[in-house]
Order: structure tokens, then sequence, then C-alpha cells
């Protein structure tokens, strides 16, 4: 649903109706009552607000929904950049069993930051984040219980040994080599499908376009997105976004045409 909001309504006056909900989301096999069912637990949740006139209701975003969009955006888009300064941002805790919840959700969103576990309650990263992890304990109600250093390390580990202990770098690019067998080949059999003449369904190109977004946001909450320098040379973060950008780009025309079409009929 945020997908569908992120790169879609948005951009067109920032509300939906449910028929055209149930018409998208139904190109993926999704049922009425499952997109009813998800559009009601989202306005339970604060990330939806309806509006009804005329019989219909329309849904937009609300503020927190908004602010996760972005949020997610920030992740997946921009991207750091900038050579490491030697120094380690350190999260240390000490959260009490009776605050286990909170205690979960921060290694959960510790790790969709891009911190590593140095140990069960020391996470580190090359990155400087102290201001959003300490956005996070407030928000959670676990400030006192949460500390955060800069450090320099002084031995006796090289970084990139720390690297390898902290996150498992063989998952994150077996993952951006899947991604990139699945999508160059379909970039390069679309091209293909172009070059021939071939009249390529709008409904299709919006469909694989979502799929690709869909595929891609998901890459950058397994990526700590590490400085250069501490990564290994063949590090395929690179081409992943060089074909998602491309792919995404090649497909826009008729994916907004259908998805207009069909806002405009339902």
């Amino acid at each position: 649903m945020l997908t569908l909001y992120g790169d879609y309504v948005r951009y067109r006056g920032g509300e939906i109706g449910i028929g055209s909900l149930i018409k998208l989301l139904g190109n993926f096999g999704l049922s009425e009552q499952s997109v009813r069912s998800a559009v009601s637990r989202m306005c339970r949740d604060g990330l939806l607000k309806v509006r009804r006139s005329g019989g219909r209701s329309y849904y937009s975003l609300t503020k927190e929904g908004t602010g996760l969009l972005e949020e997610g955006e920030r992740r997946i888009f921009q991207r750091e950049s900038g050579n490491w300064d030697g120094y380690w941002s350190v999260i240390v805790y000490f959260i009490p069993e009776k605050k286990r919840e909170a205690r979960d959700t921060l290694r959960q969103e510790l790790t969709w930051m891009g911190y590593g576990p140095l140990s069960t309650a020391t996470w580190i990263s090359p990155r400087d984040l102290s201001k959003e992890v300490e956005a996070l304990a407030k928000r959670l109600k676990i400030k006192e219980y949460v500390q955060i250093f800069q450090a320099k390390q002084l031995g006796f580990s090289d970084p990139k040994a720390i690297i390898a202990r902290c996150w498992d770098l063989d998952r994150i690019h077996k993952r951006y080599a899947n991604f990139i067998n699945e999508y160059r080949a379909k970039l390069e059999e679309h091209r293909e499908r172009l070059k021939n003449g071939e009249n390529i369904e709008p409904s299709e190109c919006f469909t694989e376009r979502f799929k690709l977004i869909h595929e891609y946001r998901r890459l950058p909450y397994f990526d700590p997105d590490l400085p250069e320098e501490l990564l290994p040379k063949n590090w395929l973060r690179s081409q992943a976004s060089a074909i998602f950008y491309e792919y995404h780009n090649l497909l826009a025309e008729k994916a907004n045409k259908y998805f207009d079409s069909v806002l405009k009929a339902y």
C-alpha cells in the first residue's frame, strides 16, 4: 500500500477511492476483502484517513503515514556518501525485562538504520546516526536506558574484520545478485520487445513496475549503507541501483497511463 501511495497517489491529489484500490491491487491476486481489510487496518493504525463523498470512500495518508513513507524513501533513495572519518557510532543499552517489547523494537530498528551488533547490547555503525537513535529511544520511552558514544578504535582488529563480524555481507551480496539477475533479464526482454515494435499493455507495465519498486524497496533494509572503503571491491549496490532506475523509467509512461485510467474510472 505504501508503494502505491509513494509512487502514484501522492502525485495525483493524495487520495484514492476504494474501488480504484481494489482494481489496482487485484493485479497482484488480492481479493476485494483483502484490500478492504488492509485499508481498515491502516486506518486503525493511524496511517490512513477516509473522506466520504456521494456514497464513496476516498483514502489518503495521515501525517503519521506520510512520515513513515518519507522515512522509508530517505532510507531507500538517499544513500550516504563521503569517506569514513574513522569514528564509530556506538549504542549501548541496559533495558529491563519489563520493557522487553521496546528492547526488541529497538534492535529491529537499529538494524534498519544500519547498525550491527558488536555484542548483545552494544551496536555500532561507521555513520553518525545519533540524532535518529535519540529520536527512536524517545519514541519508545527508553531514553534513560540508552547511551550513545562516538569512539575511535585503538586496536586490535582491522575495521573490515569488525564489519564482517557485525554484518553478514555475503547474505546482502546474494540479495543484490538475485535482484540484478532477475531484473537485468526483464529489462533486456522489455527493451527487445520494444525494439521489435510490440505494443505492451499499460496494465503489464504497471504490474511490472510495481513489482520492481516493491523488490527494490527491500534491499536498503538489509544493506547497512557502509562507506565504500569498508566494503568488498565487488559490492553490487551500484549495479542494482542502475538497473532499477533504468527499468523504472522505461516502464513509467505506460504504468502511469494505466494508473490514471483506473483512478478516473473507479
